[in-house]
Order: structure tokens, then sequence, then C-alpha cells
């Protein structure tokens, strides 16, 4: 693919990145639910995820910027435009985290996205469209689900309703915490939910070990992977252990073992390094050790980057159950079922481009993760930007990412936002 020329101003914007206030920045931010272990525990809408909201609007200010936020609690800062009424180039990411999260996830496409905008400040260039750095609610997921509750609405207003309905594991209410949030930052103007995207642009870690494998700094990413979640529910009947033949059980516990092993032999066979399927949950009833199980529940979580090879391992799945559960019965359920993400070429060619420009080693790659850029994707030219990830550890006090790697993905993050904003 023949990249696009950037405007001179592009490396003038990548040029004016502090990589010092930003990691700077980056650490402030660790310390609202930091951990002594490094860690950071910061979920979404807690107490402590509204005081880092608070000190966030707080660290851009002037003239040319509004701080706005809408009915999800989707919060973010606008910086004028030359023409205010055409749509705005979009960055960001979120900035809650797992119970025990790391210091980048989420955080450095944030705060990445506000020091780009000081450096246009420092460099003196203004765009010809406005720039909008978010921070969306409820990325991860773990205190309310689903997960990306934030992006997901902004991208599809219908789905709100249903997100201030859900309940953490604790009993609290999105929506009586969706207000608390709100209330956190009077200053920001109430906007509605959605509108209209030039393009968007999110920079993250990559989670993975790809990049640090491979050895590039940059990873300029073409898609999130397609994803199908099931939960199966195997039937038997309880019965004595020491006293029920074997010939005879309707032993839940075993056909299920049979099912994941059946699964994974078939996963296995298909020697796909795309292919990725998790059980991540398993459930067994009575759970008494002199016991037969009569009932186990357990997940599948199946992803690859195409639709058709989701079909075949769906389709495996369903005969298994039925084929392969012998005196026991199978029902599955679907809990998710989305399909690949492929990313905007135009918006690739420039993200493509500026990583070219900054000197540094990069390489094309998937994402196998959900990120807030799945949801963009439906409504406007979207992609991604990855940074290494050291060892590939993510979700864990261990996160991190050398900080040469996280300022050449900022400056990069420059020169894609100003030639995206600035051009016709």
């Amino acid at each position: 693919m023949t990249l696009p020329a950037l405007p001179p101003q592009a490396s003038t914007a990548m040029s004016a990145v502090n990589g010092p206030r930003f990691v700077a920045d980056l650490r402030a931010l660790s310390r609202f639910g930091g951990r002594d272990d490094g860690g950071v525990s910061r979920e979404a809408l807690t107490d402590t995820e509204c005081q880092a909201r608070q000190w966030l609007v707080q660290q851009l200010q002037g003239a040319q910027y509004q701080w706005r936020v809408d009915d999800a609690a989707n919060l973010w800062v606008r910086r004028a435009g030359r023409d205010e009424n055409l749509a705005p180039v979009m960055t960001g990411s979120h900035i809650d985290t797992q119970p025990v999260g790391g210091w980048l996830d989420g955080a450095y496409g944030v705060m990445a996205g506000l020091e780009v905008l000081r450096a246009l400040d420092d460099a003196g260039l203004s765009t010809r469209r406005p720039i909008e750095v978010m921070a969306w609610t409820n990325e991860e997921g773990s205190r309310f689900g689903p997960g990306a509750m934030g992006s997901s609405a902004f991208a599809d207003a219908t789905r709100l309703p249903t997100f201030l309905a859900a309940k953490s594991p604790q009993g609290d209410a999105f929506a009586t915490e969706r207000d608390k949030a709100l209330a956190a930052t009077p200053s920001a103007v109430h906007h509605p939910l959605g509108h209209a995207v030039h393009a968007y642009v999110e920079a993250h870690i990559e989670q993975g070990p790809v990049l640090e494998d491979g050895g590039q700094r940059l990873g300029v990413v073409t898609f999130i992977q397609g994803v199908r979640w099931f939960d199966i529910t195997v039937h038997g009947s309880s019965a004595h252990a020491g006293t029920t033949p074997m010939g005879v059980r309707q032993d839940a516990l075993l056909a299920a073992a049979s099912l994941v092993h059946r699964l994974h032999a078939a996963a296995m066979a298909r020697q796909d390094p795309d292919l990725r399927w998790t059980v991540g949950r398993f459930e067994v009833s009575p759970g008494s050790v002199n016991t037969v199980a009569d009932r186990v529940r357990f997940t599948v979580d199946l992803r690859h980057p195409q639709e058709a090879v989701l079909d075949a391992m769906e389709a495996t799945l369903r005969t298994a159950l039925v084929a392969d559960a012998g005196a026991c019965r199978c029902d599955c359920r679907d809990l998710m079922r989305r399909a690949p993400t492929p990313f905007d070429p135009r918006v690739l060619g420039v993200l493509e481009a500026a990583a070219q420009l900054t000197g540094e080693p990069y390489r094309q790659l998937g994402s196998g993760a959900f990120h807030d850029a799945m949801y963009l994707a439906d409504v406007c030219p979207a992609a991604m930007l990855f940074v290494p990830s050291h060892r590939g550890i993510s979700h864990n006090a261990a996160e991190d990412t050398p900080e040469a790697d996280l300022i050449t993905g900022v400056r990069a993050l420059a020169a894609t936002l100003f030639t995206l904003a600035d051009a016709n």
C-alpha cells in the first residue's frame, strides 16, 4: 500500500511532544487507586475513579478547550477547530481498571491524547476540525457488565437504558453510580449522547507479546478479532459415589470434561495461530466429594479474525453437545456475538505513515482484546495504535512498557491526529 504524504506540520506536532511531561502526568493518574505493588485499583464509577475524573478536568484549561460529559458519563475535552461546524477527530480510551490492574491499560490512550493537545498548543498549531479526547465509561466491565458501556452507548444510545439497570456484584446500581460521576465534574458541560465523528484513533498498550518479541516499537492495528461467548449447561443426575455403578451414571462432570477435551482437540487440529478458545468458568453442582455431579455449567470464549472460522468452530461445538454428551443433556446459550472489526484503510494509511515518520520499527497486527475502538468503528472511520507490553502482561500489577516506547506512541499519535484534523 502506498502511504499518504503527511503535511510538514505533522512533523512539527510530533517534535512538540514533551515526553517527560507526558510520563509524569501518566504516573500522576496512576496514584488514583495506586497500590504498593505498582498496580492500580480504580474500577468504573467508584469514588476513586470519580476523584481521577476531577483531576483529569483540571489538567487542561483554556479558551480553546471545553470539557463535556454525556448521559453515559463519558467525559471528554474538545479543542476548538477553525471550523466548529465540522465533525471532530477523536482519540482517547478509558481510565477504569480491573480490580487489580496496571498503570497503563486505558490510561495510556487518554493521557496520550491530552499530551497531543498540549503539544499542538506548544507548537502554535491549529486544526481545521476540532479534536476531542475521550475517557470512556466502564470499558473493563469488571464492576458492571457488559464492558465498554460508554463507547457502545455512544455508538447506539438505545443501549443505555439496559446499562442503567445493571448492578455490581455488591448491589450498586449503575444508574446511581453514573449520577455520582456526573456530579463529580460539575464544570463539564452536559452534551447529548452520541455525535458525528470524522475519525477515531485509539492508542493502547498491546497487552500481548508480539511487538516486544519482534523488536517493534509501534503496532498499526488493522482489525479486532470477532468473538462469540457461550454459556453451556450439562444436565446429569446426582447419585451416590459409592453405590452407583459406573455404567449407569449420568455424570455431568465427566460429560463436561469430555466436551472440553473434544473442543480443545478440534481447535488444535486446525493449526491456526489466530484461533483462540477458552473455558474461563467451570461450575459443578452439587459440589460434594461423594456425589455424582448432576449439573455442570461452563463458558466458552471463541475468537478469530474471520467469520468463517468462527462459524466452523461453533458448528463443531454444537455438534459435540449433541453427539458427545453421553447420557447427559446439554443446553447452550449465547452470551455475546460480535463480528470481526476491520479498521478503516484511509485512517490506517495515515497512522502507518506517522509510524514511519517516527523512524522506529513498526508492524501491522490485529487485536485479540476488545477496545472502545471496536464500537466507534460502527459509526466512523477508526483505527488503533499499539505500543509494546513488557512480557505481554496486562490486567496485572506487573503491567509495564518502557517510557521511550510510550513516548514514541504519543509522537505517532500527534502526527496522525494533526493530519486527520487539518485535512479537508
